[in-house]
């Protein structure tokens, strides 16, 4: 598959491009660094920027919400930001470190905390409930949803673990130790996931079935992981400067190469499959398939 990308700067080297979600004809980009986000006009180019805590807050993972606004972690300050259309910034406190968020089955979104072993639950109202994952120091990361339930990554737990939405959980032990999951996103027919500290993308059935894909390289960090209509993926891998897209097999059916120094992390997929992807260089990356 031939493919070829271009670059778009958000913010400074320093202000590290992180989460990147897509809301309407817009693409909106956490600074993790400067504590804001922007938001881009793919048609016009402008780049707008939003005050999110400023420095210390960490603002991290992002999502379009069911209200048609974005919501954003800020792990550095324990909140849950929300930015409207208009531009209206709120926030919500959520002590524990929040990182994962994700736009839940029920009209509420789904939220985990690293430090306290709990996923949270916010309501577009701002009402919060907190459930226990049932793994101490777990450090619950990226979570999803799928079949009217809560997937989400333990990345010091070595671990997937299932929640539904009245809290129950239900863990999956991962094959290789000391794996580091990280980004998880679900798909036609199960849920992918990648392992940074193993070098590998694995996927997991609704059943609990595991199977693992090991990189072509394995220091390459895979860091977040989007799942395709076709059954296949798109990961980003921070360690080599790259982006993989992968077959339901697990077969790489191309790489995108950005360069050293670029460390991709978020990325997020176009209704027309392009691919955008924040680069803590500064930029984004729009990878034209």
């Amino acid at each position: 598959m031939s493919t070829n990308w271009t670059e778009v700067r958000v913010g400074t080297p320093g202000e590290g491009p992180y989460g990147v979600t897509l809301a309407g004809d817009d693409v909106w980009t956490t600074l993790v660094h400067a504590g804001a986000v922007t938001r881009l006009n793919p048609g016009s180019g402008a780049v707008e920027r939003f005050e999110a805590g400023g420095e210390g807050s960490r603002p991290m993972v992002i999502v379009a919400g069911p209200d048609g606004g974005v919501w954003f972690t800020r792990n550095g300050d324990d909140r849950i930001g929300r930015i409207t259309g208009d531009g209206t910034v709120s926030e919500f406190e959520a002590v524990g470190a929040p990182y994962g968020i994700y736009a839940g089955p029920d009209g509420a979104l789904w939220f985990t905390l690293m430090n306290v072993d709990q996923v949270g639950r916010i309501t577009v109202d701002g009402e919060i409930s907190l459930f226990p994952i049932g793994t101490a120091g777990g450090f619950p990361a990226m979570i999803t949803s799928a079949g009217g339930e809560l997937w989400f990554a333990l990345n010091q737990g070595n671990a997937i673990g299932r929640m539904t939405v009245r809290g129950a959980v239900t863990t999956y032990p991962l094959p290789t130790e000391g794996a580091g999951p990280v980004g998880i996103s679900a798909g036609p027919d199960g849920l992918w996931f990648v392992e940074i500290m193993a070098g590998q993308v694995g996927r997991i059935t609704s059943e609990g079935k595991i199977r693992m894909y090991p990189l072509p390289d394995r220091s390459s960090k895979p860091h977040a992981v989007v799942a395709l209509d076709d059954g296949g993926c798109w990961i980003t891998l921070w360690g080599s400067g790259s982006a993989l897209r992968m077959d339901a097999e697990g077969e790489v059916l191309d790489e995108v190469v950005f360069g050293a120094g670029t460390e991709p992390h978020g990325l997020a997929v176009g209704a027309d499959g392009s691919v955008w992807v924040a680069l803590e260089s500064g930029s984004l990356a729009h990878i034209h398939v």
